[in-house]
């Protein structure tokens, strides 16, 4: 039976009582369809890099498409004109860096500094996954859903989608307030996502829009670069803060097939060059890397009304942001906050290591909670709650978890 721990990049949770692969559009649909009918409930998990799972056994459906078909509707060749933009299609079960991949291939710039996010196309635009000066919101043309409450198809347009910091409307419908379950859409939305179109433009250059990416570039922001440099370069960046999943998992049964395997391969490649020792089962794969093995960031970075980021010490990070309700805010760091409230690099609860804790803060960043091989859900909450606590009591501030949280309550 196939479990949470299997198919998430955290590698905790439960077992699952029906776990279903659809490969057509319509048999993604009767799936959804199906468990809600019967009142059962229901789970649509992308490549599980954004969600945490109770122990305990899931007794409902859970859907993973696996579908994975890319397409380019247009002509991949420049246009007459100065329009130069070209639309790409994917699948909702395409894999994400295969779709970045693919499109850096093409000579199209759009999403190359997203390159090395784990997830799927289909829970992209429901993040709104964002990194190093981009997000998917600018370059999505439409999103074709299923609507659960309609019980019909829909193409959802960027104005309609909602999109703002890592929030979207599809991600909307699933809370009543950060953090708290709605009633009735959880833990999937009421609009399932189908499939993606990108507006990408035909270019083989793409533009350095964020600091700590120039600098490894050695430009200056704005710069123009290859954006086969970039999305390189993101992922070096990327590997040396723990930041990208753990390519081994893709030799596990229920994770074969689900990413390109000269995708695969590549990863393999880096994670060995990286020093990796090999792993002692004689499977010729390098050894898992435990800072790999998180949700990414956990906490998403805090936006305060202006009063309270005033607060703040002088020396906390801010960035000027827009609240929910459309009022002038303040962006700070979640990293910076965990760090100064003491708990650094390789921190677990109980005055233990990383070294022998079942679950720590990565050695490389203080925003990845990371299963050191043994954990279960119990030990990431546990560890979760301590760092909640402690930024809450220092700063003032509730740190608000970016995964999805199923079964267990990290409400701030």
């Amino acid at each position: 039976m196939t479990s949470f721990a299997e198919i998430t990049t955290i590698g905790v949770g439960g077992e699952i009582a029906r776990f279903v692969e659809p490969t057509t559009r319509v048999g993604v649909i009767e799936a959804v369809e199906g468990a809600d009918e019967h009142g059962l409930p229901l789970c649509v998990i992308g490549g599980g890099s954004n969600m945490l799972v109770s122990d305990e056994p899931f007794p409902g459906v859970v859907v993973r498409d696996a579908r994975r078909r890319i397409t380019v509707p247009d002509e991949a060749a420049p246009v007459e004109g100065d329009d130069r933009t070209v639309h790409v299609n994917a699948e909702a079960g395409a894999n994400w860096d295969d779709f970045v991949a693919f499109t850096v291939e093409l000579g199209l710039e759009g999403v190359e500094g997203l390159s090395g996010i784990p997830g799927t196309v289909g829970a992209s635009v429901v993040q709104n996954i964002g990194a190093y000066g981009q997000e998917v919101a600018t370059s999505v043309a439409s999103v074709e859903v299923w609507d659960r409450e309609t019980k019909t198809t829909r193409d959802l347009l960027p104005a309609d989608l909602k999109f703002g910091y890592r929030s979207s409307a599809l991600k909307s419908s699933m809370y009543q307030a950060p953090a708290t379950p709605a009633d009735r859409f959880f833990p999937t939305p009421r609009y399932v996502v189908l499939s993606v179109t990108f507006a990408l433009r035909h270019s083989a250059e793409g533009t350095v829009g964020f600091g700590q990416l120039a600098k490894a570039l050695g430009v200056e922001v704005g710069a123009r670069m290859a954006t086969t440099a970039i999305r390189d370069t993101v992922l070096e960046v990327r590997a040396s803060k723990g930041m990208l999943e753990d390519p081994t998992r893709y030799a596990l049964p229920d994770m074969a097939d689900t990413k390109r395997e000269g995708n695969v391969l590549a990863d393999l490649k880096r994670l060995a060059a990286s020093g990796a020792p090999a792993a002692e089962d004689g499977s010729g794969l390098p050894a898992p890397d435990w800072d790999r093995h998180s949700c990414g960031s956990f906490f998403m970075n805090p936006i305060l009304p202006e009063a309270e980021a005033a607060r703040l010490p002088e020396d906390a990070p801010r960035f000027a942001a827009t609240l929910p309700d459309g009022t002038s805010g303040v962006k700070t760091s979640a990293a910076w906050l965990i760090d100064h409230a003491g708990f650094h690099k390789g921190f677990a609860v109980g005055e233990r290591s990383a070294e022998n804790a079942p679950a720590s803060l990565s050695t490389h960043h203080t925003l990845a909670l990371t299963n050191r091989g043994t954990a279960t859900a119990a030990d990431v909450v546990a560890l979760a709650k301590t760092i909640q606590r402690g930024v809450r009591e220092r700063f003032g501030v509730a740190l608000v978890p970016e995964p999805v949280c199923v079964g267990v309550d990290l409400r701030p």
